[in-house]
């Protein structure tokens, strides 16, 4: 195992607290177990979030996913359901939730600099029922992911303004930035493609969103 490079680490609670401290009284009471018609509200506006997830022994995974807003559907008080669009068949996030099911979705809407946490535990689903409620263009998702509710909040927006994330006019320019074609065609190295082949492939994906 390689020596990290990490020195005077924090190793306890106790020691992060000694650090940081407690948060206030209304961070702690804001946490509800329930969608109400707040959050509800938030969720039909977003949309893109992302999904967190982890394997039974701790390796872990965030994925986004994106459609037009509302995407995501609110079932009842403590469900909802996401659908999975066509992607690249990796499959990361789904694995991780048959071996274990609790994640940690983060709802974005433009925009609006805080953002929405939900916490729970998932399930893959076939139900064909569920599945049209999620169809785009008479398109049915092959699967969803349903997720429990246990715990949600509103987080602050002090990253959103820290970064100016919704502000163009200070987003970094994209000049020496690699193209996503070049990034995949030294990371992958699939023989005999040219990274005109890769250009190709990656704009023809743009046909395959659903």
């Amino acid at each position: 195992m390689n020596q990290s490079i990490f020195h005077d680490i924090v190793a306890s609670e106790q020691e992060l607290r000694d650090l940081i401290g407690f948060p206030g009284p209304i961070a702690v009471a804001k946490q509800i177990d329930r969608l109400d018609a707040h959050c509800r509200a938030f969720i039909a506006r977003s949309p893109y979030m992302l999904l967190g997830t982890g394997d039974a022994s701790g390796r872990c995974d965030v994925s986004p996913k994106g459609d037009t807003p509302g995407f995501v559907v609110v079932l009842d008080d403590t469900h909802l359901i996401i659908p999975d669009r066509p992607g690249n068949n990796r499959l990361d996030g789904m694995r991780n939730i048959l071996s274990n099911p609790r994640v940690g979705l983060l709802f974005l809407v433009p925009g609006q600099k805080q953002t929405l946490r939900v916490n729970g535990r998932a399930c893959l689903v076939r139900d064909e029922a569920l599945r049209e409620r999620l169809s785009v263009a008479g398109k049915r998702p092959a699967l969803a992911i349903g997720v429990e509710v246990d715990e949600v909040f509103m987080h602050c927006g002090k990253a959103s303004m820290r970064s100016r994330l919704w502000e163009p006019q200070h987003w970094p320019a994209a000049d020496g930035l690699p193209s996503a074609a070049c990034m995949l065609l030294e990371h992958a190295r699939p023989e005999g493609m040219t990274l005109q082949d890769m250009e190709d492939r990656i704009e023809n994906d743009k046909n395959k969103l659903y």
